[in-house]
């Protein structure tokens, strides 16, 4: 393995300073070689990333560039797509893979790990923020099971895109750094029928404070290694949650883990509201892809809710049970909860605590989404006694009509309810929201009724706040995106990328840049999603191997 010259050739400059923090404060896997195998009582396994044929630049986020204080990816290339494909270290990397388990479709799993997942370290951003980067399909580790620790460009662009996407429109998230080929070609079983072929591989730099999950936790109370476990958690706690520490040297007690589990359950709570509120469905929401940080964590079979249901599910693995469905969020991140606060038990002693802090979870998540949907409304507060029945209406007419719900509330704002229309109750459908339904023709009768019915009590709603139409409008649309990583745009960009065309996936990623600022000559990527790409793989549901 290379190591790459600390000093930059183009800058002069230190390109990163590395502080592995995880490391020091985690007992470690004492065998060094890379084979598969149960890892017991250590936090991670140090193993390398297999080096690549021939890595090459195919995106980068310029943004996180500047968080981590490096040179623009465009500066450096060729030696940039060495680094992050795994050929070259640079000083201060010190690469391993953590040890964890979890619960996959409400099933406990056993060790899982980072099977496919390589972390190169931590590094301390110009303005004293903790990342750590973490590439993913960069070859197999000891927790790689029967898999060979590779990624496909198919799932790797997915992430990338949607990890960057995410953030610019406000929800909480891992970030990604890069996109790069390996040259090299991964064998795939994209459909799980017997029928692997041969597709491009690619690696992904995923950066993130902490990369740390719920099953970290259960792995060591699942086999009473409760020491490891004290470890694990005052690590966090220490690094993550330093407020919660008022003495540096002051050992942490059971207050304080009471104190981080409930600040655990209300940043997952503002997490799924965030969800609920752009249409993203996570697809595979197991206890292993359950960050301690409430970030979105683990872009798999993941997809957007585009015409409204939600008994939908991305997830081929999951049609059958709907588990990881887009309504359902709410209640499985609670149950996940429930399971890390099982596994963080023997550092409470009392489940009191701990079950309040569970129920504030379904409080603070009940009251956000409550928020959440009157600021897609437009209305400045959210108003029991008329908002629920108001809400309720708007989800009972989607259910009538395949609807874009990202189209439906950007096109909703542009309703005018300044002016008088006749009948209070009643308000003609704006010329715009029929491009917001999959079937217009279908707005007919009961339907058409329904709708004309709900935008008037709407309109009699938002005259009662008193605020202008134009106000109303920009309010709405600064909560309402326009551009989401949709299903069949992401699959476009993977058809054009894997015959060389990284074009479309750049343009897209700049575009997602400012998902609620409408703009001329981007009309093709808000389109709701076309006839073709109904049932069309990758546009639709995809599997975990996606």
């Amino acid at each position: 393995m290379t190591v790459f010259p600390k000093i930059d050739v183009v800058t002069g400059t230190e390109i990163m300073n590395f502080d592995n923090a995880f490391l020091r404060n985690l007992p470690g896997d004492p065998e060094d070689r890379n084979f598969r195998r149960q890892v017991h009582r250590a936090g991670y396994s140090k193993v390398l990333p297999t080096p690549v044929r021939d890595p090459s630049l195919i995106a980068h986020s310029r943004e996180m560039c500047q968080e981590l204080g490096i040179p623009d990816a465009t500066e450096w290339e060729t030696a940039f797509a060495q680094v992050f494909a795994g050929n070259r270290l640079l000083p201060g990397m010190e690469p391993f893979a953590m040890c964890y388990g979890g619960h996959q479709f409400g099933n406990w799993a056993g060790q899982l790990g980072d099977g496919r997942a390589i972390n190169l370290g931590e590094t301390i951003g110009p303005r004293g923020d903790r990342w750590v980067l973490q590439l993913k399909g960069a070859g197999p580790t000891p927790y790689s099971r029967t898999a060979d620790g590779l990624a496909v460009l198919r799932s790797s662009l997915r992430e990338f895109i949607c990890s960057e996407a995410m953030h610019h429109l406000g929800v909480p998230t891992t970030r990604a750094l890069s996109l790069v080929s390996t040259g090299e070609q991964v064998m795939r079983d994209m459909f799980y029928d017997g029928n692997p072929r041969a597709e491009p591989g690619a690696i992904v730099c995923r950066v993130a404070p902490s990369f740390i999950r719920f099953g970290n936790f259960e792995i060591f109370t699942s086999r009473g290694d409760l020491e490891t476990l004290r470890r694990l958690a005052e690590h966090t706690v220490r690094a993550d949650f330093p407020h919660l520490v008022t003495q540096a040297d002051r050992e942490l007690d059971a207050e304080v883990y009471q104190r981080w589990f409930d600040e655990v359950c209300q940043a997952t709570a503002t997490m799924v509201v965030h969800w609920m509120r752009v249409g993203f469905v996570h697809g595979v929401m197991n206890t292993d892809n359950m960050s301690i940080l409430g970030l979105t964590i683990d872009y798999g079979p993941y997809g957007w809710v585009e015409d409204y249901d939600p008994n939908w599910t991305p997830n081929t693995t999951d049609a059958h049970g709907r588990r990881y469905c887009f309504g359902n969020q709410p209640r499985i991140a609670l149950w996940n909860l429930l399971q890390l606060a099982n596994a963080i038990m023997p550092l409470v002693g009392n489940t009191e605590p701990l079950e309040a802090s569970l129920q504030g979870f379904s409080q603070a998540f009940e009251s956000g989404w409550q928020s959440m949907m009157a600021s897609k409304l437009g209305l400045d507060h959210y108003q029991d006694s008329s908002d629920a029945g108001l809400i309720d209406g708007l989800l009972q007419f989607f259910s009538l009509t395949e609807t874009d719900m990202t189209l439906f509330f950007r096109r909703l704002a542009e309703f005018e309810t300044d002016t008088d229309a006749g009948d209070a109750t009643r308000a003609p459908i704006p010329a715009s929201l029929p491009e917001a339904f999959y079937h217009p023709d279908q707005i007919v009768g009961p339907v058409e009724t329904s709708l004309v019915h709900w935008l008037g009590d709407y309109r009699l709603r938002v005259r009662a706040t008193g605020v202008p139409d134009a106000v109303r409008r920009a309010n709405m649309n600064r909560v309402n995106p326009i551009y989401v990583p949709r299903n069949y745009l992401a699959q476009l960009a993977i058809d054009e990328a894997e015959q060389g065309h990284p074009e479309l996936t750049r343009q897209w990623l700049d575009v997602l840049r400012t998902p609620y600022t409408e703009t001329v000559g981007w009309e093709k990527f808000a389109a709701k999603r076309p006839e073709w790409a109904r049932d069309r793989a990758g546009c639709s549901m995809l599997s975990c191997s996606s």
